[in-house]
């Protein structure tokens, strides 16, 4: 009985007033597909490949035990209208040391700069330090990147580090911040 009311005393709602945090569902294939796959997105992330829907498909399956699979992936869902409009990741998790990477994705330019991301994030913060222990959240982001940056700023994250000539772009060799929340609580 007391082991469950650790649970609940723990427990963090997924939500605030305009957005919910889910779990990745079947049904997410196609926006996964399409994110995944995207020359503007793919820049920012670490594989040059193609996603395919058999590899989504298995990575959904997959998905929701960080403690297995080092990362996990919520769905950001506008509570206006339910529509899922991004996603936030924990990734490089590791609990020995109670760090992870944090990723925020909100995918459509209609729907930026509107408090989402932020919300989304403060709403991860929170639960990774609550529910999964976690001691340091760190994020890298691209230096000219200042709406990312306002946002990863305006939940808690300060810079803390500079990775030179860190990422290979289109218009060549860039900069990467390094940017971490550290759980005082």
């Amino acid at each position: 009985m007391e082991k469950n009311m650790q649970f609940f005393e723990n427990y963090i709602s997924l939500e605030s007033e305009i957005v919910r945090l889910r779990a990745v569902e079947p049904s997410d294939i196609d926006l996964l597909y399409l994110w995944e796959n995207d020359p503007e997105t793919k820049i920012v992330g670490n594989s040059p490949t193609p996603y395919s829907r058999f590899d989504l498909e298995r990575y959904i399956l997959s998905e929701g035990d960080i403690f297995a699979n080092k990362q996990l992936r919520l769905m950001i869902v506008r509570k206006q209208d339910n529509a899922t409009i991004g996603a936030v990741d924990l990734f490089d998790f590791n609990p020995l040391h109670n760090r992870a990477g944090v990723g925020v994705l909100i995918y459509d330019k209609s729907n930026r700069n509107r408090g989402y991301a932020s919300d989304a994030l403060k709403i991860l913060i929170d639960y990774a330090f609550a529910a999964l222990n976690i001691h340091t959240l760190y994020c890298n982001v691209a230096p000219d990147n200042h709406s990312s940056l306002k946002c990863l700023k305006k939940a808690g994250f300060a810079e803390c580090g500079l990775k030179r000539e860190w990422n290979k772009t289109p218009t060549g060799r860039q900069d990467e911040l390094i940017l971490q929340v550290i759980n005082k609580g």
